[in-house]
């Protein structure tokens, strides 16, 4: 049998900068004394609040560039487990900017450059190898640009296979091609939903309306995809979730935030833990929005405490 352990898999590394202003003023120089970096991108969020929720869990990833050796220190400073492969890709900075007086958090975001030959196929080597010693895989992001739209798919269908749980919070071909492989959830947000599904409804300013749409979507992609469960994150707004044809709400107490960079991130991490250890989906929702608020009063990006 299985251990109850997590590979949290993300093909778009982050070096996170953030940085704090009181008074952030546009057209003109600002300078701060508050300021952090950190090794960041959606599965690095992930497996670090899996670890400092006590789960056993390994992030598979590819970096390369003259910055590696950061972002791995970074990583191992936060006892976080990396697995990689060589990219010949330099990993990308993305920026927080917070302004305390306006109480706003602006993020910043480089896209990556395109992997080298081969990286695709080396990283599902490495996938084939680990996926068979973990229980629950996590696949989130955005994929750097030069991966086949066949990568992710081929990696819920194998992990389908072994008997892994598999979490998808992808957007796009990815998430309509990994749906057909059976993963046990997605767990985009709102905006990667519709943007895949219904991008009609991307002007759409009527939450009522937004919400029949959705739920009528998921309602025929559940007659495909009975074993899927659905969750979508909102920002600040109620989580909807469905394990079956019919969504239903959760509204979480808002708290005042620092920093949310990575709370959808924690958000998942939250909730995949919970399920691994046989919660309902409405109280793996609950958890996963208790860690989405812990991250977001923090200044660091994707942690709990």
């Amino acid at each position: 049998m299985k251990k109850s352990c997590f590979l949290s898999v993300c093909m778009n590394p982050t070096l996170q900068k953030t940085l704090v202003f009181s008074g952030l003023v546009h057209d003109s120089v600002n300078r701060t004394g508050e300021y952090r970096l950190d090794a960041s991108g959606k599965g690095v969020n992930v497996c670090r609040v899996l670890t400092q929720l006590g789960k056993e869990a390994c992030h598979l990833t590819q970096v390369g560039g003259a910055l590696r050796p950061l972002f791995l220190e970074l990583c191992d400073k936060d006892g976080i487990k990396v697995e990689w492969v060589e990219s010949s890709s330099p990993i990308r900075f993305c920026y927080t900017i917070i302004d305390k007086d306006q109480k706003t958090v602006t993020e910043l975001v480089e896209e990556s450059e395109k992997v080298g030959e081969g990286t695709g196929g080396r990283l599902f080597e490495a996938f084939t190898k680990l996926i068979p010693n973990y229980s629950t895989l996590v696949i989130s992001g955005t994929k750097a640009n030069g991966f086949s739209d066949s990568l992710i798919p081929e990696m819920v269908l194998k992990a389908r296979l072994l008997g892994c749980m598999v979490i998808l919070d992808v957007r796009g071909l990815d998430l309509h091609n990994g749906l057909a492989f059976g993963p046990n959830l997605i767990k985009p947000n709102l905006y990667e939903f519709i943007s895949t599904f219904a991008p009609e409804l991307l002007s759409e300013k009527n939450a009522d309306i937004v919400k029949k749409k959705v739920g009528e979507i998921w309602a025929e992609l559940y007659k495909k995809y009975p074993t899927c469960a659905l969750v979508l994150t909102r920002g600040n707004e109620p989580i909807w979730y469905a394990e079956n044809g019919e969504l239903a709400e959760y509204a979480f107490k808002s708290v005042e935030p620092l920093n949310t960079t990575g709370s959808g991130d924690a958000f998942s991490a939250g909730l995949a833990a919970a399920l691994e250890e046989g919660a309902s989906l409405a109280d793996a929702v609950t958890e996963g929005a208790r860690c989405g608020a812990l991250n977001a009063a923090l200044l660091k990006p994707g942690v709990i405490r």
